[in-house]
């Protein structure tokens, strides 16, 4: 079995184009989707990428990773879109990725109970530095808080923070490639938004070209590219490494905004941009290289237990 290369700046470089492939979201669905459809939104990201890289991959899960897909489909996708749509929609200004993106702490405790990776004072530091340069590119004065927005903020990030890990804690099936596993997760996670999106909203919208455009984009760019990438990334990086790049995403939001929607940018928020993208650079830096393969058996079992020991125990 060959064993990976991690932490190359390629690696890294490749997998970060997908938090800020995300970080592009906002400013296309406020610009071309139908308003306040987050659920079918959420539905057009995933079914369709799902289905487009199933057809290409052509693979379909066998035994225990149906079950297994079925469970990281709803963590990064069912459960992860639904939430984080209806925590934006609830939660003044930027708050919504303010709640976000302490994602790195919740991966760091996740690591350390699930992937025996130590946390660091290091690691929980760069995470606080991360969260709170955020708070100053994102955050805006106002209001009460809403309880239920907070509640589905965090419980959007811990979903996504538990597949994460979950995502490399089982690996992959032997001779099953990150194109396959992403199609499992995204067609898994579509299915699963699709009735719901039904119910609570009904029948679909009528689309104009620029709508159909902007689907078009986030099925396919944004989505199936995007979490190719990001799970491609988990295989060959540690945990914490990638979902450090995760500030990345709102960064990118910022710079959209100031670009193409005449959004200003104060110096106190290109102080946050500054501190979270060295955070971002920080988590990247000191990681120990993997010394086993990337692919468990079907069955986990011995070969599982053996890339566990192999998983980096410290940043």
């Amino acid at each position: 079995m060959r064993k990976p290369t991690t932490n190359r700046p390629a690696t890294i470089l490749l997998t970060a184009l997908a938090p800020v492939s995300w970080g592009t979201t906002y400013a296309v669905t406020t610009e071309f989707l139908p308003a306040d459809r987050p659920l079918f939104t959420g539905m057009m990201r995933a079914l369709p990428a799902g289905l487009v890289l199933l057809g290409l991959a052509r693979v379909l899960p066998r035994g225990v990773w149906w079950g297994k897909a079925a469970v990281l489909g709803a963590l990064n996708i069912g459960a992860f879109f639904p939430l984080l749509f209806l925590s934006a929609y609830r939660l003044p200004g930027g708050m919504a990725a303010v709640v976000g993106s302490v994602g790195p702490l919740i991966v760091v405790g996740l690591s350390a109970v699930l992937l025996g990776q130590r946390p660091t004072a290091r690691s929980v530091l760069t995470g606080l530095v991360a969260a709170f340069g955020v708070s100053l590119v994102v955050l805006r004065a106002a209001g009460a808080l809403d309880a239920v927005g907070v509640l589905a903020a965090l419980a959007a990030t811990a979903s996504m923070s538990a597949g994460t890990v979950l995502t490399k804690r089982w690996g992959r099936p032997e001779g099953v490639g990150p194109l396959a596993l992403t199609a499992w997760q995204l067609t898994a996670g579509g299915l699963l938004i699709a009735p719901l999106a039904l119910l609570v909203e009904g029948a679909p919208p009528a689309l104009d070209g620029r709508a159909v455009g902007g689907y078009l984009y986030l099925a396919l760019a944004n989505t199936a590219v995007a979490y190719w990438l990001w799970f491609r990334g988990i295989g060959r990086l540690t945990a914490t490494q990638v979902t450090f790049l995760g500030p990345l995403s709102p960064l990118t939001a910022a710079v959209v905004g100031w670009a193409a929607l005449g959004q200003a940018l104060t110096p106190v928020q290109l102080a946050g941009m500054a501190l979270a993208f060295g955070a971002t650079v920080a988590g990247q830096l000191g990681v120990r290289q993997p010394r086993v393969g990337r692919t468990f058996g079907p069955a986990g079992g011995k070969g599982a237990a053996e890339a566990l020991r192999g998983v980096p125990r410290a940043l």
